[in-house]
């Protein structure tokens, strides 16, 4: 009998039933469904994140945000979800516009407003302090120093150990955009040394080296036959990475259950372990992942789908 082909799972929602409904309530402008689940999801940081993050994809090209909030103009929800829609909207403005070209300043000046408009309405809520350290990168020269780092005190204020904050200033801090791969990997490091046992916050410095990898692909046009791989992902610094990523994060957990908030995370630490040639640390990260997958940051390094069915292969994990 034929073995199955393994075939990864690319779900948007990364598993989370109950966002995915919201999002296709999105679709027909429904906007009760969004309230609904962002009222369930209350002080959940980590899943409210992930589900703000993609609900403000969706909203980003239709007008479903601004009908709840004409319905409800006082609802935090509502001012936080609209922040992350205007922040979606200028970044889809910078991606249509093509690198290094400006767009509107206005823009992106609405969204910061959106940012500040919603912090106000939910003191305690991280989210829009993540939306505004993003939207910051949009600047042709950034915001000044002090401002960010007023803004990033009142994120990790709210929310010490979120992965997605951190990630907002490690892109701002990366070569590709106002900063280098030094200042980067040094914010990664740092935030990875004071991360307790269990968070993953270690994991960033697995994301900063896909960004240094992204920033040596557009320097040759995207080619990626043009950069071998092999040697970024597998010199000693980082093998050694993924040792202590995995020490410090998956090996003192509890348990193997992923939050749909996580999955990119663990992609990252997989897909660092299968191309440095940690084959214990790939091999259980691959048995966690199963058929759940993101697509980045496989896609950077080949096709996703002949990627898993490889390193699987090699730890010898049925389909």
């Amino acid at each position: 009998m034929a073995r199955e082909r393994f075939t990864p799972d690319y779900d948007p929602d990364c598993g989370d039933a109950s966002l995915t409904s919201s999002r296709q309530d999105i679709v027909i402008g429904r906007w009760q469904g969004l309230r609904e689940l962002l009222r369930a999801t209350g002080p959940d940081w980590l899943a409210r994140g992930h589900r703000i993050r993609l609900l403000a994809q969706s909203c980003a090209g239709n007008s479903t945000v601004e009908t709840w909030l004409a319905a409800e103009p006082r609802s935090a929800d509502a001012l936080v979800l609209r922040a992350a829609t205007e922040t979606a909207r200028a970044f889809n403005l910078a991606i249509a516009a093509g690198r290094g070209v400006p767009i509107d300043q206005q823009r992106i000046d609405t969204a910061v407003m959106a940012c500040l408009q919603a912090a106000e309405a939910w003191p305690d809520d991280p989210t829009p302090w993540v939306s505004l350290i993003s939207v910051a990168r949009l600047y042709p020269a950034g915001v000044r120093r002090q401002e960010l780092a007023r803004w990033w005190d009142e994120l990790h204020a709210r929310d010490p150990y979120s992965v997605e904050g951190h990630l907002q200033v490690l892109h701002y801090y990366s070569a590709r955009w106002h900063g280098s791969h030094g200042l980067m990997y040094d914010f990664a490091h740092d935030a990875a040394g004071v991360a307790p046992p269990g968070c993953p916050l270690p994991v960033l410095v697995q994301y900063a080296r896909v960004e240094e990898y992204r920033h040596l692909l557009d320097a040759v046009d995207g080619g990626q036959s043009a950069v071998g791989h092999g040697q970024h992902w597998s010199h000693e610094g980082a093998v050694s990475a993924v040792h202590r990523t995995w020490q410090c994060w998956m090996s003192v957990r509890d348990d193997e259950a992923i939050a749909p908030g996580e999955l990119r995370d663990l992609n990252h630490l997989a897909h660092a372990a299968c191309h440095a040639g940690v084959q214990d640390i790939s091999a259980a990260l691959l048995r966690m992942l199963g058929r759940r997958a993101t697509r980045t940051p496989w896609s950077y390094t080949g096709d996703p789908d002949q990627q898993f069915a490889k390193f699987r292969r090699e730890a010898k994990l049925r389909a």
